[in-house]
């Protein structure tokens, strides 16, 4: 039986979990996959308060190291489920978990293309977020994937600083909003490519280019760049907690900072839920609200 029990093991989660345990809670952390999240991907933070530079895998690192040594439990497993009633029970593939507070923290997943070695390449020249890994690329050519307000507005940040950024949209217009668009449409150093598919990806242990296709002739070409990013949208993973946090459209738990849902005693944090940034530092935040939240409904519930 544990106070709290914590679903995801990014900078939400695991910011949750150091507040907890300083708070006197007994935790379990629960991670299926990748201690870090997302944050792992970036192989240089740079935004990141206290570190001038640190890698992703770093800080994650340091993270966990400081939550299990303040004793939080640490568990890898998937959850498929969460049983609600005064003592909550988590379900996962290879167990059951009792606590009496739940901090869903399942963060987001950046969209992929699905294409041949692009997992391989990840943080190795394909990134997802301008942010974070845009200014390895200052003065050099850069290609975004995507024509959304994501896409737009990592074709904008990264248009600041690079040489040339060529976009490939595989629709005939970009889809985000009209003041973004006309911005990106006035910088000259920004380059579109309608009606055109990213089919695969060049280098060996970096990437060095992109295999192109229109859609509307069937050319296909060929695209030297420096680097690339994927701007496709995320995609939560939370229909497994909607009978107990309401999702919206796009499948996000619907959450405030606060991390407060219509269930007693059901948190959210990070990524997972909706929000107008998603970065390491809003995740931080999310996680330290959503553990006093939870431990203020502990106190209460006690």
């Amino acid at each position: 039986m544990y106070d709290i029990i914590i679903i995801g093991a990014g900078p939400a989660g695991l910011t949750a979990a150091i507040y907890a345990r300083r708070a006197g809670k007994s935790v379990l952390l629960l991670e299926r996959d990748t201690f870090g999240g997302q944050i792992t991907f970036s192989p240089k933070l740079e935004n990141y308060p206290g570190f001038e530079t640190i890698s992703g895998n770093d800080l994650a690192q340091r993270m966990l190291e400081q939550a299990m040594n303040l004793g939080a439990d640490v568990e890898m497993d998937t959850v498929t489920g969460v049983e609600n009633g005064d003592i909550k029970t988590v379900i996962g593939e290879l167990g059951r978990y009792e606590g009496r507070a739940v901090i869903i923290a399942a963060g987001a997943r950046h969209r992929r293309l699905g294409l041949p070695r692009e997992e391989e390449l990840i943080g190795s020249g394909l990134s997802f977020c301008a942010v974070c890994d845009g200014a390895f690329y200052q003065g050099g050519h850069v290609a975004v994937i995507g024509g959304g307000n994501t896409a737009l507005q990592e074709i904008l940040l990264l248009s600041e600083t690079c040489q040339k950024v060529t976009v490939v949209q595989n629709l005939a217009f970009l889809t985000g909003e009209q003041k973004m668009i006309d911005r990106v449409l006035a910088r000259d150093n920004i380059d579109i490519r309608y009606t055109t598919l990213c089919v695969g990806y060049e280098g060996e242990d970096h990437l060095t280019g992109l295999l192109l296709k229109n859609t509307e002739t069937g050319e296909e070409s060929r695209l030297e760049v420096d680097g690339a990013f994927l701007a496709i949208g995320t995609e939560p993973e939370n229909l497994a907690y909607a009978a107990l946090a309401p999702l919206n459209e796009m499948g996000y738990i619907k959450a405030g900072e606060d991390g407060l849902t219509p269930t007693p005693g059901i948190f959210a944090a990070g990524d997972c839920r909706t929000k107008a940034y998603r970065q390491v530092a809003t995740a931080i935040s999310d996680g330290a609200n959503a553990a006093l939240n939870a431990c203020r409904y502990l106190d209460r519930w006690k």
